[in-house]
């Protein structure tokens, strides 16, 4: 099986998107087919053994659409399309402005006379004393705007012959026959003049200027819906400066290969991902990771493309160029996302493939049951051309993917990437979140939590433990020495080491041996650690590690050291726990430690002492029990549990395997981001259903209405040209509250 991507041409409304599944889902050999209508594109699986992506391409050109096989752009390509759908959307712009120049005083001709005054009209325009004047200018008038509109005609027909009708379909047939009817009269007037009464030129002009209104307005809304993109193609700067035999030359960015060296000088953007290797500066990475606050950098720190540099020049070694780029991905990512479907959308879809055909069928039956009853040719065909026009399937086919364009951008706005429209429709759903500890909950590093000290200051006892671990590779050692110069002591130098495996080190400093280690090393080494003992199991209890430091055979304080809690995970899990969802924390460390970590920040339930070869089996376990699972945690030793998950959470700047294996990308490492993914996804999902709610309440009130049910009750009968007015305005009210979810507060 292999899976491909097709860009359809010739698509204007949810029926044309139905349509092309419809056809290709029914190839011998295909798996699954599905058409995005807001980015035109067709995501098909089949068996390259039964079936050729010419079967496919042939297959939907007799549907009556163009397709061929989706290729990458680069950056220059996507600016050039950008530029051609802006030229194209000035054209239909100018027509629309001719269109509704004319329609104007067309309305005012046919209109005009029906007014309680009069309108005045020039002598030779009178439609009593010259009715085939008046009714030749209004002919000449509805041929422009017409022929302006000629998309409709050419693409609705073209369906329609294919046995493929859509919305085009509609819009041609109901003011096509509206035009041939008046045409028909306007040649009878000069036999007999009270035809000039049966013309309905004004309803074929008006009704496709105001369609084409409506799709010029639902063309600039959707352009708005992939401006977070856009905005992030534009980060990337187009050139580089590099350094080459010891010259700085501006290259642009395609020619730079890995590894080497770019100078990326203060104000200036990244161009490219790398780590520097000389001189430090601070970067704003707000457009990737939300985080407004400015991030040192230096010697080894990973510089990501697209990031603004601020105040030093610093030299950076290329380690991602082109695609491989974190920017070029998280693109990429996005792109994915919102040309895949979320299972809502399926609804809509199998709803618009057997719309219009229903729709005709209502006018025509509407046109003959108004016959029967004796109604004139006027009247039935006011019905039938009401019918037709105010029937919008547009509406039902944007309601989905718009609103998940503007999720996902307003996703990408805080940090938090969404892979596919389905994780962002499963997340509302949650109702279990399980938490990896490390570098999750906790900063995933040790640091110093305590110093204990009975006899000198806490500072010096520092020192000394400080200065011995100087030397010493064990984690623990590292983070003593860490927070010694994070206080700007000043360590001594140790003139003999040894580490004893299991226990800790023995060390020399200024002629002193001091031993630093376990409860262990103070029994093997005969140090009394009577006097801190108390305080070395109060500091277990805690889930940190004490350390005792020994000298001359008694303790003389502990330091004790742990993986620190974020800042932020407390007040996330709190947050996470409002929405209604229990709160679970996988950890491999023992049971004392986790309850004390998860008590600390208050989660529901403390898994604790898993091998991570177990942790999706944890994750199954839930699941089986009905939950549907988030999982989070940092994407890599948690692949398998992220998999396993309903949606998997990859909390972190994102490694490969983060990039793969999860759902959603949290480019920030706070947890509060999980929270404003759920939020986000409700949101989402709210205001899908709101877009459904109103498509469908569109056509169920508007349909019948056309169709002149009140008639013999009020004698309300709906003008096409109101019906076209509504038509427009479904689907521009579809796309604007899609628009709406950008201002969503996600906090």
């Amino acid at each position: 099986m292999v899976t491909q991507k097709y860009t359809i041409t010739g698509m204007t409304c949810a029926a044309c998107s139905s349509a092309v599944e419809r056809v290709t889902r029914k190839m011998d050999g295909v798996e699954e087919s599905n058409v995005n209508l807001t980015t035109a594109l067709l995501t098909i699986t089949y068996d390259e053994a039964k079936i050729t992506p010419e079967d496919i391409i042939r297959k939907v050109d007799r549907a009556g659409f163009g397709a061929e096989l989706y290729v990458e752009k680069n950056k220059e390509e996507k600016r050039e399309a950008e530029e051609s759908l802006e030229e194209s959307m000035q054209k239909t712009k100018r027509r629309l402005i001719c269109n509704t120049i004319l329609a104007l005083p067309l309305l005012y001709i046919c209109l005009g006379h029906m007014l309680p005054i009069p309108m005045p009209l020039p002598p030779f325009m009178d439609m009593h004393k010259h009715p085939l004047t008046f009714a030749l200018v209004q002919m000449v008038l509805t041929i422009i705007i017409l022929v302006n509109g000629r998309k409709f005609y050419l693409v609705g027909f073209k369906s329609l012959f294919k046995g493929n009708p859509n919305m085009d379909s509609l819009v041609a047939i109901g003011t096509g026959s509206a035009f041939v009817y008046s045409f028909v009269m306007t040649l009878g007037i000069p036999t007999d003049p009270s035809c000039v009464h049966n013309l309905y030129y004004e309803s074929a002009a008006v009704v496709v200027t105001l369609v084409m209104l409506g799709k010029y307005m639902e063309g600039r809304s959707k352009g708005k819906t992939s401006e977070a993109i856009r905005k992030l193609m534009e980060l990337a700067p187009d050139t580089a400066i590099v350094l080459r035999n010891g010259e700085q030359i501006e290259v642009p960015v395609e020619q730079v290969a890995l590894g080497e060296l770019i100078l990326i000088k203060p104000g200036s953007r990244i161009p490219l991902d790398g780590i520097v290797v000389e001189g430090s500066t601070s970067v704003d990475e707000s457009m990737l990771t939300g985080e407004s606050i400015p991030v040192e950098k230096g010697v080894d720190d990973e510089m990501i493309g697209g990031s603004v540099n601020y105040h030093g020049a610093v030299t950076v070694k290329v380690t991602h160029v082109g695609a491989d780029t974190t920017l070029a991905k998280i693109v990429k990512m996005m792109e994915d996302a919102q040309g895949k479907k979320a299972p809502i959308s399926k609804l809509a879809d199998t709803v618009a493939g057997y719309f219009v055909p229903a729709v005709m069928a209502i006018a025509v039956v509407a046109a003959i049951i108004w016959t029967l009853l004796g109604h004139d040719i006027t009247f039935v065909l006011t019905i039938f051309v009401s019918v037709l026009v105010i029937a919008c399937p547009c509406a039902l086919g944007l309601a989905t993917p718009t609103a998940i364009m503007v999720g996902t951008g307003l996703g990408a706005n805080h940090g938090i990437l969404i892979k596919s429209g389905e994780a962002l429709e499963i997340s509302h759903k949650v109702n279990a979140v399980v938490l990896d500890k490390t570098g999750t909950i906790t900063e995933g590093k040790p640091a110093i939590t305590n110093i204990v000290a009975h006899s000198m200051e806490e500072d010096a006892l520092l020192k000394i433990a400080a200065s011995c671990e100087q030397v010493s590779e064990h984690p623990l050692g590292q983070a003593i020495v860490n927070g010694a110069k994070e206080k700007g002591i000043e360590l001594e130098k140790v003139t003999d080491f040894q580490s004893i495996t299991g226990q800790g080190i023995e060390a020399v400093i200024a002629g002193e041996t001091y031993y630093i280690g376990n409860k262990k090393l103070c029994v093997e080494q005969q140090i009394d650690f009577a006097e801190y003992e108390a305080e070395a199991v109060e500091i277990a209890n805690k889930g940190q590690t004490p350390m005792f430091v020994g000298c001359k055979g008694k303790v003389i304080g502990i330091v004790s050291v742990a993986d620190t809690l974020k800042e932020t995970s407390a007040e996330a899990i709190r947050k996470i726990k409002d929405l209604g969802i229990e709160v679970h924390m996988l950890t491999g460390d023992n049971r004392l430690t986790a309850d004390y970590i998860g008590k600390k920040v208050g989660v529901d339930h403390v898994i604790a002492e898993v091998l991570p070869n177990d942790k999706a089996s944890v994750v199954e376990k839930l699941q089986k029990e009905g939950k549907c699972v988030m999982m989070v945690g940092d994407g890599i030793n948690d692949a398998p549990a992220l998999v396993q998950a309903d949606v998997g959470v990859a909390i972190g700047s994102g490694s490969d395997i983060a990039l793969d294996s999860s759902d959603v990308v949290l480019m920030k490492s706070d947890l509060r981001d999980v929270y404003k993914a759920i939020k986000l996804s409700k949101s989402t999902i709210r205001n899908i259903k709101q877009n459904l709610f109103w498509a469908f309440f569109y056509n169920a009130c508007g349909l019948p209405l056309a169709a002149g049910v009140l008639f013999p009750i009020n004698g309300m009968l709906l003008s096409p040209i109101i019906g076209g007015f509504a038509m427009s305005c479904s689907s521009v009210c579809v796309v604007s509250n899609a628009l709406r979810l950008r201002k969503t507060k996600l906090d």
